[in-house]
């Protein structure tokens, strides 16, 4: 407990050195957050006889560490274009190799992915959480664990290809979605990984990641606010892309060795194929959000099965599948309200939004949903809003 106070009246000194020293703020948070967990560990077998100067240290070795990994995936970065090319995989570079050594067979799946983010990708602490769906603290302790499981080991046995694709999808969800444009490098790996591994799933994930990112040009407006998929300029799609992604889809779905990534690319191929949003097949998309649901367990994947029951059966239906899941599932509150608004219940609806903006992950989210909420308000006090 008295270590516990001293770390946290030592914490806002620590993190003004680092930024005196030439950190950003977000950067040094980081390392200090990542200095606390070591001394959590090291100090009562080995307390320091001066506490600030140790956590100075170890934090400012932690921030560099963070800047070098950070520095080489700019460089990386740099050396692809803006959209990836199509065709073959050019000459692998030593990046893909990393993945495979940061999923070393000594960690969890779990660990191995969060370090490999961290370390390779240049993903923060913070965006590692928010893809994992736990608080950022307990994140800063499992990367720290895992570097501490690794250390000193030598990197002769690297990880499995399926980290390796659970690594590859996050960091594309990450440039996909998320504040850090990571999406061009995620295809680029997983072209290399798909020419190294005959497997469906690699095949999979990169048929998803294809027709994900051939909607890029269509996904912002130009004020950089988000477009829903039902409201997106079709004609801006990469229709070269897309074919791409299909053709790589079916030539893995005729294997018959179905996975995760091959049945969202299945999804993604629905929504590519269909010429307006009220021409998608939406009963085909449930059932392939069936076979993913099995596959998986995972309550996001129900949450979007959810809101495609109530395109295909109704918002009333897809109401009842999503009564079912837990109030606390992120987008859960989206959801609902968009059904709620398909159902007529305005004032529900704009509730609704207005309490997922105040949970959104991102601005462009938050800014989204905010707008959905302030314009149901403005249709109920009869103001037109064109």
């Amino acid at each position: 407990m008295r270590d516990e106070v001293l770390l946290r009246s030592l914490t806002p000194g620590v993190l003004a050195v680092l930024v005196r020293r030439g950190a950003d703020f977000a950067a040094a948070e980081d390392a200090v957050q990542d200095a606390l967990v070591e001394a959590v560990r090291v100090w009562p077998a080995d307390p320091p006889r001066d506490a600030k100067g140790w956590l100075v240290t170890v934090a400012w070795r932690r921030f560099l560490d963070a800047s070098r990994a950070d520095a080489s995936r700019r460089r990386r970065e740099d050396l692809v274009g803006q959209e990836p090319a199509p065709g073959p995989a050019p000459a692998v570079d030593d990046t893909l190799q990393l993945y495979f050594l940061c999923a070393h067979p000594s960690l969890t799946p779990s660990s191995a992915v969060a370090l490999t983010l961290r370390a390779v990708g240049g993903l923060t602490t913070r965006q590692i959480a928010q893809a994992y769906l736990v608080p950022e603290a307990t994140m800063a302790q499992r990367i720290s664990r895992a570097k501490r499981t690794v250390s000193g080991v030598r990197f002769e046995q690297p990880g499995d290809v399926a980290t390796v694709l659970r690594v590859l999808y996050l960091v594309f969800n990450e440039g996909y979605s998320g504040d850090v444009d990571l999406a061009a490098e995620a295809i680029r790996l997983t072209r290399q990984l798909a020419a190294r591994f005959d497997h469906p799933e690699v095949a999979g994930l990169l048929a998803l990641m294809l027709l994900h990112h051939a909607r890029r040009a269509a996904r912002t407006a130009p004020d950089g606010s988000l477009v829903p998929l039902a409201e997106q300029d079709r004609g801006r799609w990469d229709t070269g892309m897309i074919a791409e992604g299909v053709a790589v889809l079916q030539a893995a779905l005729v294997r018959n060795r179905l996975g995760e990534f091959q049945a969202q690319a299945a999804i993604a191929a629905l929504h590519a194929d269909a010429p307006t949003a009220e021409e998608t097949d939406w009963p085909q998309i449930v059932e392939w959000y069936d076979e993913l649901a099995r596959l998986t367990g995972s309550p996001v994947v129900r949450l979007n099965r959810a809101v495609a029951v109530g395109e295909a059966d109704g918002p009333r239906a897809g109401l009842a599948a999503l009564a079912a899941l837990d109030d606390t599932l992120p987008r859960r509150a989206a959801a609902a309200a968009y059904l709620h608004e398909r159902d007529g219940d305005l004032a529900t609806a704009a509730r609704l939004y207005a309490e997922a903006a105040r949970k959104a992950p991102n601005l462009a989210e938050r800014d989204h949903l905010t707008r959905r909420a302030a314009r149901l308000n403005a249709r109920l006090n009869g103001i037109r809003c064109d």
